[in-house]
């Protein structure tokens, strides 16, 4: 049984989208990243952090979005969404894969902290860059890796969209929008956002949330 460590609401929401799309059986086991007092100890031997999300699958455990995606969408190949290792689009799939973690998160994080740095401070460049970089993929290409959907598209689209339209960090250009336009319709992105509204409408931290916001 693969077992996924989720927090609705967080960056493990794009590997719930994930495994919406591989059509796999999972078991979800939240972890209550906003909780007073935080996670418990107990957690970190599996995310050393304390971190979401991280699977558990065959006696293995996997963390970090481009890890996970990269062996769930191998390992259940028949869904058709990782290109083969002979692909002319592995390259640009594995690409994007590890850029939303290690360039486009942080570089988000670092504008919406204020953070102020020059190109070489930080391995993962500037922002503008990124955005430029982004806009120039999207323009050249439909999806993340090329001209069909693949398992990028579920990392590449959920922080776009967040950071787009609800962070508010990433500028709302029109081949943005057009992207996520193409995404957002998918049956498999649709349950998922549905079943992420529901455990986060569950959680303490974003009841109080809501509950002060009708006050």
């Amino acid at each position: 049984m693969l077992v996924f460590h989720h927090a609705p609401w967080s960056r493990s929401s794009s590997v719930l989208w994930l495994l919406e799309e591989l059509g796999v059986d999972y078991e979800m086991r939240i972890v209550d990243i906003r909780a007073e007092g935080g996670v418990p100890e107990a957690y970190r031997a599996l995310q050393p952090h304390k971190k979401v999300p991280a699977i558990e699958l065959d006696g293995t455990v996997i963390t970090e979005r481009a890890a996970i995606t990269i062996h769930l969408a191998d390992r259940f190949a028949e869904a058709g969404l990782a290109p083969a290792l002979t692909d002319a689009d592995r390259a640009a799939y594995l690409t994007m894969l590890v850029y939303c973690d290690a360039v486009v998160d942080p570089g988000v994080s670092a504008r919406a902290h204020g953070l102020e740095y020059a190109s070489n401070d930080y391995p993962f460049g500037l922002f503008d860059d990124m955005v430029a970089y982004l806009e120039r993929v999207l323009t050249e290409r439909p999806f993340a890796a090329g001209d069909r959907f693949t398992a990028a598209d579920t990392q590449l689209a959920s922080t776009i969209g967040y950071t787009m339209t609800q962070l508010k960090v990433l500028p709302e250009r029109p081949v943005f929008k057009e992207y996520m336009a193409r995404i957002e319709e998918r049956p498999a992105h649709k349950r998922a956002q549905q079943k992420d509204q529901e455990l986060a409408m569950a959680t303490p931290f974003f009841q109080a949330q809501f509950a002060q916001a009708q006050n």
